[in-house]
């Protein structure tokens, strides 16, 4: 079966994050493949593993992408293609989603895994809308995915508990965290994804039009939250801390 895997790069978590007029400095910006998406490429190896096929990757973005189509390459997806255009570059989360689908029709796959979230913007929009755009059924928060003949039974995550799915196949599915540990790319990975193809499209080539990459949304600026104040140690015994918390969580804080 073929699968397309959506990869989305994003800052490392350890990133120290920078803004400067009203957006995030990417010169000094460490860049990842998205860690949910990390969980929907493993699963998707899995299945490959299982039942045979291909995996292809799937991303939006400027040039440097490419390190994380390799990345994925590395891991053991088949080939990969970069969607890169200056059209893209404004596009929201509906115009990204649009893009997306465009390629994916011109895959025909059986299922396409996303994950549950793109760390950074955390919209978690992009699996719903591409699956409407797809006229697809789709399954979110997967914790356990078991693919069969023209189906796949999913298990996702609710709030203290678990529910399970059936979904007929093609159908979008959004990785949680919990469905598996993503492997790392071996050395032979590495050498191999150096020679795996990585195809560009820009919207022409997918006949995308300019009305379905205008954006709807636009961020008007971005800053980081005001630094905190100094942590107040408060001195003494026990006793002594309690009532003098008490205090200053009513006289100055103002809580109680």
């Amino acid at each position: 079966m073929k699968i397309v895997v959506c990869v989305k790069q994003v800052p490392d978590t350890e990133t120290r994050i920078r803004i400067a007029d009203g957006k995030v400095a990417e010169s000094d910006v460490n860049w990842i493949v998205s860690p949910y998406d990390e969980f929907a490429l493993e699963e998707a190896l899995k299945i490959k593993e299982s039942k045979g096929g291909e995996v292809v990757l799937l991303s939006l973005g400027p040039e440097r992408v490419v390190s994380a189509l390799r990345s994925g390459l590395a891991m053991g997806a088949d080939s990969a293609i970069h969607l890169k255009d200056p059209k893209f570059d404004e596009a929201d989360t509906l115009g990204t989603a649009h893009a997306l689908a465009a390629a994916v029709k011109t895959l025909s796959p059986d299922l396409v895994l996303t994950g549950q979230q793109g760390v950074g913007g955390d919209n978690s929009q992009i699996p719903g809308m591409l699956a409407e755009i797809l006229d697809w059924p789709q399954v979110t928060v997967a914790v356990k995915v078991e693919v069969q003949d023209g189906k796949a039974v999913v298990e996702r995550e609710i709030e203290g508990a678990r529910e399970t799915w059936e979904t007929t196949l093609p159908a979008v599915i959004s990785a949680q965290k919990g469905l598996n540990e993503p492997r790392y790319a071996s050395l032979k990975g590495i050498m191999a994804a150096k020679k795996k193809m990585i195809e560009t499209k820009d919207a022409a080539a997918m006949a995308i039009p300019a009305e379905a990459l205008a954006p709807k949304t636009r961020i008007a600026a971005m800053e980081l939250p005001p630094s905190r104040g100094a942590v107040k140690m408060i001195e003494g015994d026990p006793e002594t801390q309690s009532r003098e918390l008490l205090r200053l969580l009513h006289e100055e804080a103002k809580v109680i």
